[in-house]
C-alpha cells in the first residue's frame, strides 16, 4: 500500500505540471471505486484551475477554488501524468484532462483493486469523517518527544503497532515503523508506555529521518506503486531490517529476525534493538 512517502512523492510529482492549469474534461470509466465517484465531477471541475495540492496523511487534496478533490490511492493505486490521447489500460479508471501550452495532459488514476477513493469536499475539509480522525503529521515540529511521551503514557500495547495507528500519528506504515525503530535502537515489542523520554528523543528524529530519506529516494517500489512519470522509488535499497529476515544486520552482523504483530510482519535486530 502506498504510504506517506509514496503519497508525498506523488504530490510533488504532479504539482509542477498541473498547478494553475485549467480542467478541460473529466473521463470516468467506472461508477465507483471504494465509494461512488461524484456524479457531477465534470460539472464541478470543467473550466476550473488547480490552485494547489496538499497532503493529509495518505490523502491528497486537490484545490480547485470551489472545493477540493480528495484522492486516496488505496492498496494499489497510482496517479500518472500521460498525454490525454494515450489509450487507457484495463485498470485506468479516471482521467482529469488539463490544458497545457504544448497540448493536453491527463492526470490518470490507475487502481487495479479499486480500493482507492475520489471524493468531492466543498466545505469544512478537516471536519470530513475521513480526515477528522487522523492523528498528528510526523514531519511537523509539533511531533516531538514530549508530545509522543504524553500520548503513549499508560499504553501496554507494543510500540510498533502503536506507531502505525493513524489515529495517533499518520503515515508511519509497516515498512517505516520497522525501519524507524531500528534506527532508534528500540525493540518493537516494548510496551509503548514504557519507552522512556530519552529513547523517544531518539525515536522521533529517527521517524523523521526515515520518512524524509524515503521521500528523497522516491519512496519504496511497492508491488503496484509507480510515480507520476511511470518510474519507481529505490528506498528499499536502503532498508536496514524490512524484508531482510535471516540476512546479516548491516551494523552488528546478527541475523535479522521476523515476528508477527497485529497480523503484520515486523523485522528487527536483536543485537541493535533492545
Amino acid at each position: 500500500m502506498p504510504e506517506l512517502p509514496e503519497v508525498e512523492v506523488t504530490r510533488r510529482g504532479i504539482l509542477p505540471s498541473l498547478d494553475g492549469q485549467k480542467v478541460l474534461a473529466v473521463l470516468a470509466r467506472v461508477p465507483a471505486l471504494r465509494y461512488p465517484l461524484p456524479h457531477n465531477l465534470e460539472k464541478l471541475l470543467k473550466g476550473r484551475r488547480l490552485e494547489g495540492i496538499e497532503r493529509r496523511g495518505k490523502y491528497l487534496l486537490l484545490d480547485f477554488g470551489n472545493g477540493r478533490l480528495l484522492v486516496h490511492l488505496g492498496m494499489s493505486g497510482s496517479l500518472r501524468l500521460v498525454p490525454a490521447d494515450q489509450p487507457a489500460a484495463k485498470h485506468d479508471h479516471l482521467d482529469i484532462v488539463f490544458s497545457q501550452r504544448a497540448g493536453t495532459l491527463a492526470m490518470r488514476m490507475r487502481d487495479p483493486r479499486r480500493f482507492g477513493a475520489v471524493l468531492w469536499l466543498d466545505s469544512a475539509v478537516q471536519e470530513h469523517p475521513l480526515l477528522k480522525v487522523l492523528g498528528i503529521e510526523p514531519l511537523t515540529g509539533e511531533f516531538n518527544a514530549a508530545w509522543l511521551k504524553d500520548r503513549l503514557s499508560g499504553l501496554k500495547a507494543a510500540i510498533k503497532p502503536v506507531l502505525m495507528d493513524s489515529h495517533r500519528v499518520v503515515g508511519i506504515g509497516n515498512i517505516y515503523a520497522s525501519e524507524s525503530l531500528y534506527r532508534a535502537g528500540i525493540d518493537p515489542r516494548t510496551p509503548a508506555g514504557r519507552v522512556s523520554l530519552k529513547r523517544l528523543e531518539r525515536l522521533v528524529p529517527a521517524i523523521k529521518e526515515t520518512l524524509t530519506a524515503a521521500i528523497d529516494a522516491g519512496g519504496s517500489s511497492l508491488r503496484d506503486f509507480i510515480h507520476s512519470d511511470g518510474s519507481s522509488g529505490y528506498f528499499q535499497q536502503q532498508y536496514f531490517v524490512y524484508g531482510r529476515t535471516g540476512k546479516a544486520c548491516r551494523v552488528c552482523g546478527r541475523p535479522i529476525r521476523e515476528l508477527r504483530q497485529g497480523q503484520r510482519a515486523t523485522f528487527y535486530c536483536a543485537g541493535c534493538q533492545k
